[in-house]
């Protein structure tokens, strides 16, 4: 399969997705917890903290969800926690994204599978950006892939996800789109969470960030970061419309990453059900909605079974991606 046609696969994978609704359940956790499988300040933290205050502001939990840390192998560390010691906990969801199936793809989470988890919800999809420091030199997607190309040893590329991941897939996506052949020369240095790789960007230790919108809005509003290229079909709407898109500086890369949640995989029934509930009712709610608004994330509604047949064609699809740029055989 083309990448340009795996490229497009993966952009068009969320598009036309219908609700899937079930009524409500008698369960409510008692101690509800979302662990992130990163450090603090990237997607998935963002995505246990926003789902968990919402949560409770439209008292679908009467308490405060527990917010838990685990990170480590890009999700590998809370996986093989989830599956090897938290396997029946009824209150227990864990983030997710395009980097959990990407990892899964690539078998990075050593004897796990995607099959040991169940697959609760999605809250939307965030889209991909590639970024600078305020004051680099470097203003646009093109002018960082030139230096690329020609200099390729002088361009170090920060990401939340690990080697062979989703981040540093955007990024190899772009490059392919620009004529790079060779997109193994790139470099890219893999952090735990979109946070530290900013944070690696500004200390100076490297000269692009590669990771979603919401995890690069609060650092352009402080004035720290400067979005070059945002990979979505067309510029967004509001706050965001000023950040240029791949497409529109000549680049036809897209990459929209998922967020949502797993349970673990001896979950009850009821407590499925109640916790797929929870996150469908969050999902079609006002606040919810001007969550998504202020950050940045497109509408992507799947719940259930729906929710694990699409994880099931994205690993798929991401499989191909991985053996056409030879990360995997």
């Amino acid at each position: 399969m083309a990448l340009k046609t795996t490229r497009l696969l993966l952009a068009a994978a969320f598009l036309g997705a219908s609700a899937f609704s079930v009524s409500a359940q008698d369960y409510k956790p008692e101690n509800p917890e979302c662990i992130a499988p990163a450090n603090p300040g990237g997607g998935w933290d963002f995505t246990c903290r926003q789902v968990g205050k919402t949560l409770q502001d439209l008292k679908l939990i009467d308490t405060t969800m527990q917010v838990v840390n685990l990170a480590g192998g890009g999700g590998g560390v809370a996986y093989a926690e989830v599956v090897n010691k938290r396997n029946d906990s009824n209150d227990l969801i864990v983030a997710a994204s395009t980097a959990t199936a990407t990892r899964l793809a690539q078998g990075a989470y050593p004897g796990n599978t995607m099959d040991q988890v169940r697959w609760v919800a999605t809250v939307g999809a965030d889209y991909g950006v590639i970024a600078v420091a305020a004051d680099s030199p470097i203003n646009t997607l093109p002018e960082l892939l030139d230096q690329m190309k020609s200099d390729p040893a002088s361009i170090s590329v920060a990401g939340g996800s690990a080697v062979g991941g989703w981040d540093h897939l955007k990024v190899l996506i772009a490059a392919n789109a620009y004529g790079i052949e060779d997109v193994r020369t790139i470099k890219y240095i893999a952090f735990d969470g979109g946070g530290e790789a900013v944070t690696q960007l500004l200390a100076g230790s490297v000269q692009a960030f590669t990771g979603d919108l919401s995890e690069a809005k609060g650092f352009v509003d402080s004035g720290d970061i400067k979005v070059i290229a945002v990979l979505s079909p067309e510029r967004l709407d509001g706050e965001f419309a000023d950040f240029p898109t791949a497409k529109e500086q000549g680049i036809d890369a897209i990459g929209a990453n998922w967020r949502g949640f797993y349970a673990p995989g001896n979950m009850s029934d009821e407590a499925y059900n109640s916790w797929v509930s929870m996150i469908a009712e969050l999902y079609a709610s006002d606040q919810w909605k001007g969550v998504m608004a202020a950050n940045g994330l497109a509408p992507l509604d799947l719940q259930g079974e729906e929710f694990e047949q699409f994880v099931s064609e994205s690993v798929a699809k991401i499989q191909d991606i991985s053996k056409e740029i030879g990360i995997i055989k």
